[in-house]
C-alpha cells in the first residue's frame, strides 16, 4: 500500500486566499505576471510581450479560391466506389478505398487494404450492439462495437460491408503477403 507524506491539498493560486482585494463576480482574479501599461488602442495577444500590429488587426484575411481536385493527390481524390460508415455516439467505422478507420472516443486507428486479413461482423441475439473485428496477418484484432438505432440496421449494415469488401479486399493479396512474411522468417 502507497502512502503520500505531507499535505494533499494544492497551494491557492487565484480568489481571496491569493488576493485579498478579491471580490467573487465583480473582480477577476489578480495574475500572477505583472501586467505593463497598455493603451486602450493598443491589441494585445496571449502573451504580453507579442502585440499584433496595427495593419494586421484592421484588414480582413482574403480567402483563397478553391482549387480544383486536378491538384489534390490521388488519395485525396473522389473515388466513385462503394463506402461504408457506422457510427454512435462514441464509435465510428469507415471503410472504403483507401482502408479501414477506426475511431474510439479519440482513439483513431487506419489499416489499409494490404495490412487486413480478415474483417469480420457479429450481431448478438439480444441488443443492439454490432461489432466489427478487423484480423491483421500478424495476428492481432481490433473490434469495435457500434450501437444500432434498431436491429433492422444490422442486415442493412452487412450488405454494405460486403459490397466495400468485395470492391476492395483481395483475399488472395493476404494469403500471399502471410506467406511472403513466413518465407522471410525462415
Amino acid at each position: 500500500m502507497e502512502q503520500r507524506i505531507g499535505s494533499g491539498s494544492q497551494p491557492l493560486v487565484e480568489g481571496a486566499g491569493f488576493d485579498p482585494a478579491f471580490v467573487p463576480g465583480l473582480t477577476p482574479p489578480a495574475s500572477a505576471a505583472p501586467k505593463g501599461p497598455q493603451e486602450k488602442g493598443d491589441p494585445v495577444a496571449a502573451d504580453p510581450d507579442e502585440t499584433v500590429p496595427e495593419d494586421a488587426a484592421e484588414e480582413p484575411e482574403e480567402t483563397a479560391e478553391p482549387e480544383e481536385t486536378a491538384d489534390v493527390p490521388e488519395d485525396e481524390a473522389p473515388v466513385d466506389g462503394p463506402v461504408f460508415e457506422a457510427a454512435d455516439r462514441r464509435a465510428r467505422i469507415v471503410a472504403d478505398h483507401r482502408g479501414v478507420r477506426l475511431c474510439l472516443d479519440d482513439q483513431e486507428c487506419e489499416f489499409r487494404w494490404d495490412e487486413i486479413a480478415a474483417v469480420e461482423t457479429e450481431s448478438p441475439r439480444f441488443g443492439k450492439r454490432f461489432t466489427i473485428t478487423v484480423h491483421t496477418p500478424d495476428r492481432r484484432w481490433y473490434p469495435i462495437e457500434i450501437e444500432a438505432t434498431a436491429r433492422s440496421r444490422f442486415t442493412e449494415w452487412d450488405e454494405r460491408l460486403d459490397a466495400v469488401l468485395d470492391a476492395y479486399f483481395e483475399e488472395g493479396a493476404a494469403e500471399e503477403a502471410e506467406s511472403e512474411a513466413a518465407a522471410e522468417k525462415e
